[in-house]
């Protein structure tokens, strides 16, 4: 049986519910949820004139699926700020985007169940594809208010220098 390099007692792998985002040097307060991290690369068929019947095929071109952030409706505005750098409606003739700062680094934090850090990814060049200030409002709901943004990004890695850490044991104190 394959074992965790660092831990091999360990045989769960790693919860989805326990993680940060951060972006300009900051992590962003409130995120309850991230979609996941998906890229595509293109099949393309090809075959030589000599060749029998059947195709070759070989990688294209990758893509990089956008990147969704939800969190509760508060006072904080990151994402309507980040939003607002992409269209800032008002802002004058020739002054709706930044061209300048709307692309951002963003690194995704994953944590064990002792809250060390496991895994990080960077993610690149990111703009605000669609952001939503807040969702339907009804009366007879009983749910929290959420907002969101769709992030554009030029592709992500894995952050390398986070490695496995040595996961933490306590003994219980004998009576």
């Amino acid at each position: 049986m394959a074992e965790f390099s660092v831990n091999p007692q360990r045989f769960d792998p790693y919860k989805n519910f326990k993680f940060r985002v951060k972006w300009d040097g900051r992590y962003v307060a409130g995120i309850s949820k991230v979609s996941m991290l998906k890229r595509t690369t293109e099949v393309v068929k090809h075959r030589e004139g000599g060749d029998p019947s059947s195709s070759r095929k070989s990688p294209g071109r990758t893509e990089y699926d956008a990147i969704t952030m939800e969190r509760g409706v508060t006072h904080d505005v990151q994402f309507e700020q980040w939003a607002n750098k992409v269209w800032n409606f008002g802002a004058g003739l020739g002054a709706e985007v930044s061209l300048k700062d709307f692309r951002k680094d963003v690194i995704i934090e994953l944590y064990n169940e002792a809250g060390q850090l496991v895994i990080a990814y960077r993610v690149y060049r990111c703009w605000v594809s669609e952001y939503q200030a807040q969702p339907d409002l009804d009366a007879n709901a009983n749910a929290v208010a959420i907002q969101h943004i769709k992030l554009e990004n030029e592709g992500w890695e894995r952050d390398q220098a986070v490695t496995e850490p040595a996961e933490p044991s306590f003994t219980i104190p004998a009576n």
